[in-house]
């Protein structure tokens, strides 16, 4: 989104005076890390730490992968023990992970491209059922029609209250508190004014 820079504490500062409260209530801060563009990621993060640091607020970095975890923990398609989240990265590929009944991710997470999905899953999960869910759910299912015992969860895209669950998690379960870092799973990629490619950065 062009501006979000702008409008992103704004933003913030109307809905506390909806909510009707004042920047000393708040005592956590909950920022999702990515995966996403490398400019909205760093604008995300860098409010979040000045939100942080003039309040005094803990500070706690979550993946949009946990964001859509914990709701789907929480919906009435959760009967299957494994679950894949797949997430748009505005290109063809897809970004997933793979987590179990009770949040935990299985692997790390990955771009990859549709046609290789199938495999992934096979690799990681076998035959057990799967629930698919995240905004990338039904291209991620599409590609697995095939597959018995997969269901896809609708409407799953990641969510502020999904991020909220996934931090108060982390906090339930002891998780150290650390700074938060983005999350890209693949390089930037820069036009130039001249039309010319800026070379890749490594991945963080």
């Amino acid at each position: 989104m062009h501006g979000q820079a702008e409008t992103l504490l704004p933003l913030v500062d109307r809905v506390m005076r909806r909510a009707g409260q004042v920047p000393a209530a708040i005592g956590l801060v909950v920022v999702t890390v990515g995966p996403g563009g490398f400019t909205g990621v760093r604008v995300g993060l860098a409010a979040a730490n000045g939100i942080a640091l003039a309040t005094g607020a803990r500070l706690i970095g979550v993946t949009s992968f946990d964001a859509v975890a914990v709701e789907a923990g929480r919906s009435d398609c959760a009967e299957a023990p494994l679950l894949l989240i797949a997430l748009e990265s505005r290109r063809e590929d897809l970004y997933v992970q793979f987590f179990d009944a009770h949040g935990n991710p299985l692997r790390e997470p990955a771009a990859i491209m549709p046609s290789t999905l199938g495999a992934l899953v096979d690799a990681t999960v076998g035959r057990m059922p799967l629930l698919i869910a995240g905004d990338a759910a039904q291209r991620a299912g599409a590609t697995l029609a095939e597959r018995p015992n997969t269901a896809i969860l609708k409407d799953s895209a990641p969510e502020a209250a999904g991020a909220l669950r996934a931090g108060l998690r982390l906090l339930r379960l002891g998780e150290p508190a650390h700074d938060p870092r983005p999350l890209y799973l693949r390089a930037p990629d820069v036009t130039l004014p001249d039309g010319s490619r800026k070379p890749s950065l490594a991945r963080t």
